[in-house]
């Protein structure tokens, strides 16, 4: 059966496209028209123009286009959108975003002690396992797909801690903690584990979990979240498997094998990049990263033989 059954509304989310087109505008205005009333500011670089409108672009493929709707029918694309929703948008995200905007936005005071505090590398990044792993329990994750309000919710706080979790990998402001060279895949590396035994668990498993997925009626309430309430009482329809050839349990199974395989590709992915910056760095600044080290082989010279 096709799922243009459930109509425009439903297929591409032109409410939430709206309020995306509606965000980028604001950041062109902020980062280009406005720029001159904000102190400190900085000319927009074309790179962070291009990683912001490619995060916008993804939010809106994974969460307003006929992904989303596929992602109430199949658990597997729901797993992809949450591996791309947490894994590859928030570093675009951080990227996109002008250190100089940053500043003024961390600087807050409600915002900057809340900050700080949740980008500890270590606290977020076990903090960001937790959240994920409590989500995918199947008792939760029922509840969460029962209401608009605690669904949507649930989804700000995933994408907030995933901006949390990448900023000490991603963010380029001074004065604020960044890993470089091999710590970073040590970071990321440390996401891998702690993400491995929910997923292992989606995958090994001989049962469904989700009853959003196996019970008609939990999945009709569901889809609710997506389909307008009308459409949906015209359609006389008892579940997923109207719309799938996979069985249940090999839908989970697949929805596990397509986060992980998703989450090894995106740090591989974001791991080349890094190190390409890095290499690119220090190629266009070879002179004055030599004359430091010199300086500061000098003084550790005199130091040593001039000792206080």
């Amino acid at each position: 059966m096709p799922i243009s059954i459930f109509g425009f509304q439903a297929l591409w989310s032109p409410v939430y496209l709206g309020i995306l087109v509606f965000i980028t505008i604001l950041y062109f205005l902020v980062t280009v028209k406005w720029r001159d009333k904000f102190k400190n500011s900085e000319p927009l670089k074309s790179k962070e123009a291009i990683f912001f409108v490619t995060a916008m672009v993804l939010l809106y493929a994974i969460k307003g286009a006929p992904l989303d709707l596929l992602g109430h029918i199949l658990f597997s694309v729901h797993m992809l959108q949450m591996g791309l929703l947490l894994l590859l948008i928030p570093p675009f995200f951080i990227m996109g975003i002008p250190t100089w905007l940053w500043r003024k936005i961390i600087d807050l005071p409600i915002v900057k002690p809340l900050f700080t505090f949740f980008t500890r590398p270590l606290f977020i990044l076990i903090l960001f396992s937790i959240i994920f792993s409590f989500y995918h329990i199947p008792m939760v994750f029922d509840f969460v797909k029962s209401s608009m309000v605690l669904h949507a919710l649930v989804n700000i706080i995933l994408f907030v801690s995933a901006i949390l979790y990448w900023w000490p990998v991603s963010n380029n402001l001074e004065g604020t903690f960044k890993f470089h060279g091999l710590k970073k895949i040590g970071y990321l590396f440390g996401l891998s584990v702690l993400m491995t035994p929910a997923c292992a668990l989606i995958i090994f498993s001989d049962t469904p979990f989700y009853e959003t997925y196996t019970n008609g009626e939990a999945w009709l309430q569901a889809m609710a979240l997506c389909v307008p309430m009308g459409t949906l009482s015209q359609l006389n329809l008892t579940g997923p498997e109207l719309f799938t050839s996979m069985s249940t349990i090999e839908d989970q199974r697949t929805g596990g094998i397509v986060m992980k395989v998703l989450q090894e590709a995106i740090f591989t992915g974001f791991l080349w990049f890094f190190f390409y910056e890095w290499f690119k760095n220090e190629q266009n600044n070879a002179d004055e990263i030599t004359a430091k080290a010199i300086l500061d082989r000098k003084e550790m010279a005199y130091h040593r033989h001039n000792p206080q």
